[in-house]
């Protein structure tokens, strides 16, 4: 994988003197259907969650509330993705390496993921990531 299909999106938004929405739907403003949602929230402001790599499962990360960085790692090079907007999110390809970390205070992370929960689609060690990567190509 490599930096060119990273995207930071920003999403339809309706605004409205009674508040904003703003939407996702599946394979219009992220390329991949939906399969599962979850959220990281309850981070002690400052924290750092350990990285890992998928296998076949693509991300779509948004910031609800607060902020935090996004860091993903190709195999060689890092880039760092701040979000703190709830209309904006993150598009994370398969078989890249992610980090999250400087979470502010209440903060709340959602993730969209095209895939179920598999744990053999994990890449828990950096090394076998790195493994990985020589082995695909």
């Amino acid at each position: 994988m490599s930096f060119e299909q990273v995207q930071l999106i920003e999403l339809p938004t309706i605004h409205d003197y009674r508040g904003n929405l703003s939407i996702i739907e599946s394979g219009q403003a992220i390329p991949f259907d939906v399969a599962r949602t979850y959220w990281i929230y309850d981070v002690p402001g400052g924290a750092h969650r350990t990285g890992h790599a998928f296998r076949t499962q693509h991300e779509f990360i948004v910031a609800l509330s607060g902020s935090f960085d996004v860091v993903l790692d190709d195999g060689v090079e890092r880039k760092r993705f701040h979000l703190c907007r709830s209309h904006h999110g993150l598009y994370v390809p398969n078989m890249m390496w992610r980090e999250l970390d400087n979470f502010s205070t209440n903060s709340v992370a959602m993730v969209l993921s095209s895939t179920l929960y598999d744990a053999n689609d994990y890449i828990e060690d950096y090394s076998t990531y790195c493994q990985a990567l020589k082995d695909d190509r």
